[in-house]
């Protein structure tokens, strides 16, 4: 509401100027200014403030404030890409902009028991594997749900979960942490906000009603999505909201002919992007759906490919057919979405599917089909081409281990995509970004990218330290990266690979350089497991148990362990194997070899990067 000079004691020049002050101040600012007019103006007390200047530079005087000063906004965080990480490291910026005090901290290296003296707490937290917390939650998350958590009367929270609607357990770690912080007496400032792997937006949206909530505002720090690039200011910055189009200057097939495996080597240069990694940092990359299924998807529903559409809230257009392509996931059927698009028909069988009974049965249907077989099913629709774009997300950024290390080729990152192929329900499918890799790219084409850090994956800061890396397939990717940056900068730490595939013949990945490095002597060791070379399969947890004496003896030394590749088997049975070894080779128990791989954990001796 603006002041009129009708309604009020205001000459017309006050009146402009308290009109263009009061949008621009934040609620802190408000409680403030209404103290200092609340105290008795000059020639009514000697103590009174004689000039707003002064009154600023004075201590605050209202109760009111001073609540709002002296509460500390504490931000933890549990993440495994390092997404959760990079939004509350930038809250916590924003935070302080507003002069609030704030400490921000990953769950693992905050002290559970200083918990109760919390007083204002946001959290920030992805969710790994089957509603399973992010390794450096584990201890947090188990803590807050035992016994020994401490009542939190007093303590204000909020919870901002990030996941994959794709998971049955979609944002199950945010949901436990935001039931649990209730039950034990906490006050909610804001409810919990549960984002999609497009996160940006609702996260957004999120902080800044909290940031309301708290007496601050962003409105002069919009959230802009995550921007990790430091450049200088003369410079152009690609991030996350601004991905480099980055030119394809190698795409080969690593395996061999006769191999089932298609695994694509690509070199991108990344020249004049100003974009910086570290070994252990991921590419992200923005794919592109397959014109051929886009033009099936039109075509099965009818629609014009040259109808404009508009793709995100600020009303830009694209043609359906560019936008289809572009921008929104056709691939990936999930339940949230399936909720949506029941809206869109009067279909009896969709309705029946997505109740909470039938829950087996959607998730059958689900598995291994697209939007295309869902449509076709489940028709007719009553509803425009505009309808039915709205309910779709977007294209999700896929994000690969980067396989160079900077050091060793300046301006290029280099990648390693194992191509997606599968027969289902009658049709055969490939990969989104992976099948683009290996189909429609080309060298002198570019591809969209930008460079997610991730330092929960990192080698040891001293370079004497000796590293054990296990990856199986594409997991391999990494340490690729890792040897080019200890051969770079002449790391003395002795560096042990376990490499596993399926053959050896066709699918022994960048075999000459880990060959090459053995000789020079900057790989120690490599134990490899080709697991369809032998009638009784083998894999790298069966090296890693042949070797338990050698591997054990490693650690005791003070060895990282890497582990990257498929979280779902392989780094579980890794998991256990280590387990196995510390309780064979260490004589401890069960409990006693689970607290040590936990405290290693903690010390960042054992980071896992899995998927």
């Amino acid at each position: 509401m603006q002041l009129q000079v009708m309604n009020s004691p205001f000459s017309q020049e006050q009146v402009e100027l308290l009109n263009r002050l009061l949008p621009t101040l934040t609620e802190n600012q408000k409680i403030w200014l209404s103290g200092y007019l609340a105290v008795p103006q000059p020639g009514q007390s000697e103590a009174a403030a004689t000039t707003l200047e002064d009154a600023i530079e004075a201590e605050p005087t209202t109760s009111a404030n001073t609540e709002v000063e002296t509460r500390e906004v504490t931000i933890l965080f549990g993440t495994d890409t390092g997404n959760a990480q990079a939004l509350a490291e930038e809250f916590s910026q924003k935070l302080e902009q507003q002069q609030l005090k704030v400490t921000v901290s990953c769950f693992d290296d905050f002290k559970p028991k200083a918990l109760k003296k919390v007083e204002d707490l946001l959290i920030v937290t992805s969710t790994h594997g089957d509603g399973d917390p992010p390794d450096n939650a584990l201890s947090f998350y188990d803590f807050l749900h035992s016994k020994r958590a401490p009542k939190l009367e007093g303590v204000r929270f909020s919870v901002l979960a990030l996941g994959d609607s794709s998971y049955e357990f979609f944002c199950q770690t945010g949901k436990d942490f935001d039931k649990r912080l209730e039950e034990l007496g906490a006050e909610r400032i804001y409810p919990r906000v549960d984002c999609d792997l497009d996160f940006e937006e609702p996260a957004a949206e999120w902080f800044e009603a909290v940031f309301d909530k708290l007496g601050a505002s962003s409105s002069s720090t919009q959230a802009s999505g995550i921007d990790q690039t430091a450049v200088d200011d003369d410079q152009p910055s690609y991030s996350r909201s601004n991905p480099f189009r980055a030119e394809v200057l190698e795409n080969i097939n690593l395996n061999g002919r006769g191999s089932n495996k298609e695994t694509r080597h690509v070199e991108l240069d990344l020249e004049d992007s100003n974009l910086v990694f570290e070994p252990g940092d991921s590419l992200g990359v923005y794919p592109e759906n397959d014109p051929d299924l886009v033009d099936e998807l039109i075509e099965t529903m009818g629609w014009n490919a040259e109808e404009s559409i508009p793709i995100n809230k600020q009303g830009d257009l694209y043609s359906l057919r560019e936008a289809l392509t572009s921008t929104f996931e056709i691939t990936t059927l999930t339940k949230p979405l399936l909720e949506k698009a029941a809206q869109l028909t009067n279909n009896e069988e969709l309705k029946s599917l997505i109740q909470p009974e039938n829950k087996e049965a959607l998730t059958a249907y689900i598995e291994g089909r697209d939007l295309i077989d869902f449509v076709r099913d489940f028709g007719p629709w009553q509803a425009s081409a505009t309808d039915f774009i709205n309910i779709l997300r977007k294209i999700p950024v896929r994000l690969y281990s980067i396989a160079s290390s900077l050091k060793a080729y300046e301006d290029e990152v280099h990648l390693t995509i194992g191509t997606v192929r599968y027969h289902a329900h009658g049709r055969d499918r490939t990969g989104v970004c992976s099948g683009q890799c290996a189909e429609r790219i080309e060298v002198g084409d570019s591809l969209k990218v930008f460079v997610q850090k991730n330092p929960n994956f990192r080698l040891p800061e001293n370079p004497d330290t000796p590293v054990i890396m296990i990856g199986p397939g594409t997991g391999v990717a990494p340490y690729r990266a890792f040897l080019q940056e200890r051969e770079e900068i002449g790391a003395e730490g002795d560096n042990w690979l376990f490499f596993g595939e399926q053959h050896f013949m066709t699918d022994f990945l960048y075999q000459t350089e880990w060959q090459q490095w053995l000789k020079d002597g900057v790989l120690s060791r490599m134990d490899v497991a080709f697991s369809r070379d032998t009638d009784e399969k083998v894999y790298v947890q069966h090296r890693m148990l042949e070797k338990s004496r050698e591997f054990y003896q490693w650690l005791e030394a003070g060895a990282h362990v890497y582990v990257c590749g498929d979280e779902k088997h392989m780094a579980k049975d890794v998991h256990a194997t280590i387990l196995s070894i510390l309780e064979k080779e260490g004589g401890m128990s069960q409990e006693e070899a689970e607290a040590f791989l936990t405290d290693m954990r903690k010390q960042k001796r054992y980071q896992r990067d899995v998927y």
